[in-house]
């Protein structure tokens, strides 16, 4: 006996009425996709040795005129840190404050590493020092100041330890850094980041973790000082009124968040007086 082909169409909307009512009885509360948060991922940085990888410095034929750069602040009294080679040989060192006004500093050279420390009467909030935190390859770190003399900032990755072997004039020494690979830049900003040296290495919480000191154009490289150096040069300048940034520090605020940070002049830029 053969069915109609009414009849098999009627009964095929029949399963299928029935088919959807069995599956919409099932209740879903799906919850909205979950925002990525980025972690400090890779293998644990290890300590320093003397098979590190080196990089050659010469600032012996370089220009020996005081430089500017940048500065962020460790206590609200008026303490702020800089690179060392920024303000050596600089009788009049100032951090400019706007376009009219710049406050005098006075300046204590950290003795084995790049680090100088900047005394002022007065100064803002002070950014909150991570000490000496266990790194991670890969992760992440913030570099704002002002390279090239104008507001900017660099994002990084860590790669590793590395020795830099500064060979100058007057003055040769070799010192345990960390080398990081440049992962992005303030959109515009192209060429040397010359001016970026003193800046913080903020870390994804907003925490210095060290020093900007020098750059390898060539190798998209940064140079920062290793945290063990940095801890011994501020630890016992570090003030107690550290505030934390209160935001996670990501790809796609850190320029917001350099903004805040200089206009607040937590972060601000060091030049050089002398005539």
């Amino acid at each position: 006996m053969r069915w109609p082909l009414a009849d098999w169409l009627i009964y095929s909307a029949v399963i299928g009425v029935i088919l959807v009512a069995s599956l919409n009885r099932g209740e879903r509360a799906d919850a909205p996709p979950v925002e990525a948060v980025e972690m400090d991922s890779g293998d644990l940085l290890g300590p320093i040795t003397p098979f590190d990888p080196s990089v050659v410095v010469d600032s012996s034929d370089e220009d020996v005129r005081p430089q500017m750069g940048t500065a962020f602040s460790i206590a609200e009294d008026g303490r702020w840190i800089t690179a060392r080679h920024v303000v050596e040989g600089c009788r009049k060192p100032a951090l400019i404050i706007d376009k009219n006004r710049a406050l005098a500093a006075d300046v204590r050279l950290a003795a084995k590493t790049d680090v100088a420390l900047l005394l002022t009467d007065g100064g803002p909030p002070a950014l909150p020092l991570a000490g000496d935190e266990t790194l991670h390859k890969g992760q992440r770190a913030f570099h704002p100041g002002y390279p090239q003399g104008k507001p900017g900032e660099v994002a990084t990755r860590l790669i590793g330890r590395e020795t830099l072997r500064v060979r100058g004039r007057n003055n040769s020494y070799d010192e345990p850094v960390l080398a990081w690979a440049e992962a992005g830049r303030t959109r515009g900003l192209t060429g040397t980041l010359s001016g970026l040296s003193g800046a913080p290495v903020l870390d994804r919480r907003g925490r210095v973790l060290g020093v900007t000191i020098a750059e390898s154009p060539r190798r998209g490289r940064i140079f920062t000082t290793a945290p063990g150096a940095f801890v011994a040069a501020v630890g016992p300048e570090r003030g107690r009124d550290e505030d934390v940034l209160g935001q996670t520090v990501t790809t796609r605020n850190y320029g917001a968040v350099a903004d805040q940070l200089r206009r607040d002049l937590r972060v601000a830029q060091v030049v050089c007086l002398d005539t």
